[in-house]
């Protein structure tokens, strides 16, 4: 996501920061590769020029020329104004505290509408949301069979029996009010390409049941056509929010960087893969930062707290404090992070060299390191001291690895056992004089 767009932005900025003094020129220059960067990275010509007009009116003035540390000051002025043009603040979907709420996904066929409607569904009933999911593209082969499939794998119920797309989402609000969920996601016709057959359709589905959101579901990975699409769509039908999909796969960005500017709708979440976790609320700020190679330490907290359980990770912490972590545990914490997703992905999320985001962090490897712990006996995992010469080689023959590879997972644990155990020490000696809280552990 955003790979090369982050790549020449964190680029331009290591060669600011080598310049012995920034002056007015080679901050020009500066600001000219940036506005390159941002055209290469398909957003939009009018938005590049209004959003480099503004970062230039302070990077030139006083405010960058007269900072102690000019690069990092245009970084913020640079992460600010992404932040504006991302919308500022995050958009949450409006739930009704009446009646059910009424979530009516639209879009062009191929965007994901039936894909995302689970995913939808499933971050909402993580909430504590009753759902009811409702399929009325009678038009696409199977659009109904794959969203009762998806809604099963989910364990919710799904509406698809009738006629015609207005028969089936009226009688689903009759089978709402009947269940009492708290919220319909409708997933609604598309065409390969937006004509009036379909706009009459949506109007009148969106007449009948007054959806209380109207969410436009757009491939990232169109670039600008997914910001023309989407001001087609808001023109036409007035949607009230953007779900941007597959923006794991795009490398440029530019739909992110465009689309609320061009129609004033806010991005409400993005899809970052293909499995059903693989939703996120959209914060400007924290995309703004992702963009500059900053990371987003919070998402990936989040993800965390949903997949990882809060007595393992006060085990692991007691664990450490009492620097008895083993290759046991060593284990189990390399499972808790397949839960939460590839760790390829997890980079995406740290603020990291670039070049580290280019490892090749396979499944393979996963499976590597974990066929090497299972090898071992209890006392080995509880003890990897013991581990002499000869049980490294019966551990790579059950493992079918090597003992050199044995050897490097056996050096890794120890320079992190002794990475904590410094880190502890430091911890509690900055607790010692007073540098940190006492609540701090």
């Amino acid at each position: 996501m955003f790979q090369n767009l982050t790549d020449k932005l964190q680029s331009i900025f290591k060669n600011l920061r080598r310049q012995g003094v920034i002056t007015e020129d080679n901050m020009k220059e500066g600001l000219r590769e940036i506005q390159i960067a941002l055209l290469e990275a398909d957003v939009n010509y009018r938005i590049v020029k209004e959003f480099m007009e503004s970062v230039t009116g302070e990077a030139i003035g006083q405010k960058v020329l007269k900072s102690i540390t000019p690069s990092q000051q245009l970084i913020k002025i640079v992460h600010e104004k992404l932040v504006e043009l991302l919308g500022n603040d995050a958009s949450p979907l409006n739930l009704s505290s009446t009646h059910p709420t009424i979530l009516m996904l639209v879009g062009l066929q191929g965007s994901g509408k039936t894909t995302t409607c689970s995913k939808l569904a499933k971050f909402l009933h993580r909430k504590g949301q009753s759902i009811l999911l409702v399929g009325t593209d009678t038009k696409r082969p199977a659009a109904r069979e794959q969203l009762q499939f998806l809604g099963k794998n989910l364990g919710l119920p799904v509406v698809t029996e009738g006629k015609d797309p207005l028969q089936i989402a009226l009688s689903s609000l009759k089978e709402a009010k009947s269940l009492g969920v708290d919220t319909v996601i409708m997933d609604t016709q598309g065409r390969l390409h937006i004509d009036d057959e379909l706009m009459d359709e949506l109007s009148q589905m969106k007449k009948a049941v007054s959806p209380t959101e109207i969410l436009l579901i757009a491939d990232a990975m169109t670039g600008q056509d997914a910001v023309n699409i989407a001001k087609s769509f808001n023109e036409k039908l007035g949607i009230t929010g953007v779900i941007l999909t597959k923006l794991d796969t795009d490398t440029r960005g530019g739909a992110a960087l465009s689309i609320r500017k061009v129609t004033g709708v806010p991005i409400k979440f993005v899809g970052m893969g293909e499995k059903g976790e693989d939703l996120e609320v959209f914060y400007p700020e924290r995309m703004a930062s992702r963009i500059l190679g900053m990371g987003d330490i919070l998402t990936l907290v989040e993800k965390a707290e949903n997949e990882v359980k809060i007595e393992d990770t006060e085990k692991l912490v007691k664990k450490l404090k009492a620097e008895t972590l083993d290759l046991e545990d060593f284990l189990s914490q390399l499972r808790q992070m397949k839960k939460i997703g590839p760790l390829s992905k997890m980079l995406d999320y740290l603020p990291v060299d670039p070049s580290l985001k280019n490892m090749d962090i396979s499944e393979e490897r996963y499976k590597s390191i974990e066929a090497i712990i299972l090898s071992m006996t209890p006392e080995e995992r509880s003890n990897p001291k013991i581990i002499d010469g000869g049980r490294r080689k019966r551990i790579a023959e059950g493992s079918g690895t090597t003992v050199q590879e044995i050897n490097q997972l056996l050096k890794q644990f120890s320079s992190v056992r002794k990475l904590i155990k410094e880190m502890m020490t430091k911890g509690n000696e900055m607790k010692r004089r007073g540098w940190l809280s006492p609540l701090i552990s």
